[in-house]
């Protein structure tokens, strides 16, 4: 019987890969996301204390949007996790792209993020 791979058990696996090495701190906290096929989710973790420092997502009322799953959605939300980053003091982030590719969505937040102001 032939079985169809499973995508998120793949990107879970890559996703742990690159975990082992990359960690965020208080100073220099994770930028994580995750996407779904209607949404797309970023947020701040500081890996040391746990906790969660600033997030933005397509869900926020904040942005207003009609599609959460394009790439102008994520661009918004980029601009957005940065602008709340900065407003809590973290300019210097360490970038996790969650087992995706660098390509679509998770480049167009990245790039967003990066010209908001966050650097990494």
């Amino acid at each position: 019987m032939i079985t169809k791979p499973n995508r998120n058990a793949g990107r879970k696996k890559r996703h742990a890969h690159v975990r082992r090495t990359l960690s965020g701190t208080a100073e220099r906290p994770r930028l994580n996301v995750f996407r779904s096929s209607k949404h797309i989710y970023a947020q701040l973790i500081d890996d040391v204390n746990g906790v969660t420092l600033a997030q933005a997502s397509t869900l926020d009322t904040e942005l207003k949007l009609e599609n959460g799953g394009n790439k102008e959605a994520a661009r918004k939300v980029g601009e957005l996790v940065a602008k709340r980053a900065m407003d809590n003091g973290h300019e210097v982030v360490v970038f996790d792209r969650g087992g995706y590719l660098y390509h679509g969505r998770v480049a167009e937040l990245a790039d967003a993020a990066r010209a908001a102001g966050l650097k990494f």
